[in-house]
């Protein structure tokens, strides 16, 4: 079955696929995860308030950035963002964003909205009386979330929040579109370059199958340890 399979031209290409593709993918994946818990948690908080002027515009956020492809806010943001931002400031010229930034931004802003509903489920978990204990002291409400709900939420959601990193991890691939150079985009050259399709996307597979059900298997422990404590 694999007599003709060349594996040589995958031990070639280790050295490019990783410190080249594996690279942008992990840089990638980790600005979008810190982004996006942040932003995510903003918004969790927003959902929450009592105040219509801040939950309304965050579910409309939410709902939004969840009714929609990523794949088709890559090429929104790359293509027409330029353009708005342009418009938006009376430039003549669109905006220079750039492939990583724009990457970067994209990937953020939507996995904010994922990040938040974790969120929003973490802090509903913490019960209300803890808040109610907080406001007792003098706490306010933004004092009483930092300082009493979200450690707990956080410690609630862990799992969840690592489970969705993953599924940022294999959502990276599809900045491969926009002909940036990540893991895909690295083997896809090569494949191209070497006529090597079948052997480069197999072990693109491979590799990301590996570090996916790894970390997945990290995360059952780490569930596993927490629902002991509790």
């Amino acid at each position: 079955m694999f007599g003709g399979f060349d594996f040589d031209v995958i031990q070639r290409s280790l050295p490019y696929l990783f410190k080249e593709g594996m690279t942008f993918t992990l840089t990638l994946t980790a600005m979008a995860m810190a982004g996006g818990i942040f932003f995510g948690t903003l918004l969790a908080m927003m959902r929450l308030s009592s105040f219509r002027l801040l939950n309304t515009p965050a579910a409309m956020y939410v709902n939004l950035m969840r009714s929609v492809p990523l794949v088709l806010v890559i090429f929104w943001f790359y293509f027409l963002v330029p353009y708005m931002g342009a418009w938006v400031i009376g430039a003549k010229q669109p905006i220079q964003v750039g492939a990583f930034w724009s990457s970067v931004i994209t990937f953020t802003m939507f996995e904010a909205a994922y990040y938040a509903e974790i969120m929003r489920a973490g802090i509903q978990s913490v019960p209300r009386g803890q808040v109610s204990a907080g406001y007792a002291v003098g706490l306010n409400y933004w004092q009483s979330m930092g300082y009493i709900v979200l450690p707990q939420a956080f410690r609630n959601m862990l799992p969840v929040l690592l489970t969705q990193t993953i599924i940022l991890f294999q959502d990276t691939s599809l900045v491969y579109v926009l002909s940036i150079t990540d893991f895909l985009g690295a083997a896809a050259k090569v494949a191209q370059r070497d006529g090597r399709l079948v052997e480069m996307y197999l072990f693109v597979a491979l590799v990301y199958f590996i570090i996916s059900y790894s970390l997945s298997y990290l995360v059952k422990i780490l569930q596993q340890r927490i629902a002991i404590v509790r």
